[in-house]
């Protein structure tokens, strides 16, 4: 699917970036070009030590930030596809600078989308959040405009979106967060509200979904995968099992459940059988029955929702412990 194209990452130095260039490398090695795209010039020179000019010349470096659409614009000449993964990610960040987090998550997109325009790319698949279904915060609002903006309007190029929840080990994410107190020495764990609840993907699976939008989507669609939740309290339990815990309250713009599909969006959303796919309401190169055909799908029954408080499948404290030590830190241990 990759091999003899040439690849162009968003944000390529971040969490999902580096998992997808090993992916790529690994899986398809005659891959004409990769192409890290990122603002963060440590983060490149840290990669770049991991992956050699001598050992890996088909990857490339680009210094650049999403707002700068001059400088997207020329780094995807030549490219086939675009992975746009460059965002400003953390709630609390965009409810405090809400003008930063719309220069890069709305505008930064639409920069993305006039390049690939510009440049004839083949394919572009946005990263996208479980915060952006029913956002009640900036960060969720800012994603919903860009995955509207990648969905929408007729065009020869195939754009779609990939929606998921809480990754696994992830940069500023629970699990790190709370292995990090414990081993600090740590008399209690703070939770924000002990029936919060959350949807759980491991970085290999949102490489692995990213991979299937790549290969299979018709344009327009937005995929979401079928991923067990998990109850806060159980993530603490894994971790720290011996550690009182304290409720802290929840954070500006943070939700108690998270929703990937809402019963609004289920009048558009499909079955894929691993995955559910939310058709674009206003659809100019394809019919509903296109992306039913095409995808070998299902409609999804009437009233249906996707929320990580109803999930009907669910991590254990013990699947937690397994997860954590096979996704995040093979010598994780309990204390």
């Amino acid at each position: 699917m990759l091999n003899e194209k040439s690849v162009l990452i968003t944000g390529g130095t971040g969490s999902f970036g580096k998992k997808f260039v090993e992916t790529i490398l690994r899986d398809y090695p005659q891959v004409k070009r990769i192409v890290i795209y990122s603002r963060d010039e440590l983060k490149q020179f840290e990669l770049k030590q991991k992956y050699p000019a001598s050992k890996y010349p088909q990857l490339r470096f680009f210094i650049g930030d999403v707002r700068d659409g001059e400088r997207l614009e020329r780094a995807c000449e030549g490219i086939d596809v675009i992975i746009h993964a460059a965002a400003i990610k953390q709630v609390d960040t965009a409810e405090y600078n809400p003008d930063e987090c719309i220069k890069t998550n709305v505008h930064g997109a639409q920069n993305v989308i006039n390049a690939a325009l510009r440049t004839k790319v083949k394919h572009v698949v946005a990263l996208s959040t479980d915060k952006a279904c029913a956002p009640i915060n900036l960060y969720g609002a800012t994603k919903l405009t860009s995955d509207k903006l990648f969905v929408s309007g007729p065009r020869d190029i195939k754009f779609s979106v990939v929606r998921y929840g809480n990754v696994m080990g992830s940069r500023g994410s629970v699990i790190p967060f709370f292995i990090n107190k414990r081993d600090s020495g740590a008399v209690e764990l703070p939770i924000t509200n002990m029936k919060m609840t959350r949807f759980n993907i491991s970085l290999e699976a949102g490489v692995a979904l990213v991979m299937f939008a790549i290969g299979h989507h018709l344009g327009g669609e937005i995929f979401i995968p079928k991923i067990p939740s998990y109850r806060i309290v159980d993530v603490a339990k894994a971790i720290a099992p011996n550690l009182p815990l304290v409720e802290v309250g929840i954070r500006p713009g943070e939700k108690l459940h998270e929703e990937m599909i809402t019963v609004t969006d289920a009048m558009n959303t499909i079955d894929l059988g691993p995955y559910y796919a939310i058709l674009p309401s206003v659809a100019f190169n394809h019919k509903y029955e296109d992306y039913v055909n095409h995808h070998n799908a299902v409609k999804v029954p009437e009233g249906f929702h996707y929320s990580s408080d109803t999930n009907t499948e669910w991590e254990t404290v013990e699947s937690m412990r397994e997860k954590i030590k096979k996704y995040v830190d093979p010598n994780f241990e309990i204390k």
